[in-house]
């Protein structure tokens, strides 16, 4: 994953859990080539009411944070569905999330 968009992607913050997506595990792919942006995430629940919000909040912070894009797609994805294990050890922590 390139992590100048997982950067970018850590200032989405999810607006139900207060915690940014990228440490949610909600990111699955992040892909930067020949200036394109690439993302491919998924949301706690699909019936996620906020989904198309964090999407273009996702894409927003892309155009934003990494100035030599020509084009971001950020795909939302089903498969493999959520799972609280995705999250980082911080964002367990702060959920109260003990495996």
């Amino acid at each position: 994953m390139d992590e100048q968009l997982l950067e970018a992607l850590r200032e989405v913050i999810d607006p139900e859990l207060g915690i940014n997506i990228v440490d949610l595990g909600l990111i699955y792919s992040a892909e930067l080539e020949e200036r394109q942006a690439r993302v491919s995430m998924t949301l706690t629940t699909p019936a996620c009411p906020l989904g198309p919000e964090v999407q273009a909040a996702a894409e927003m912070a892309i155009w934003r944070q990494v100035p030599e894009v020509e084009s971001v797609e950020v795909r939302l994805v089903w498969s493999p569905p959520w799972r609280p294990a995705m999250m980082s050890e911080e964002a367990k922590d702060e959920m109260g999330w003990w495996d």
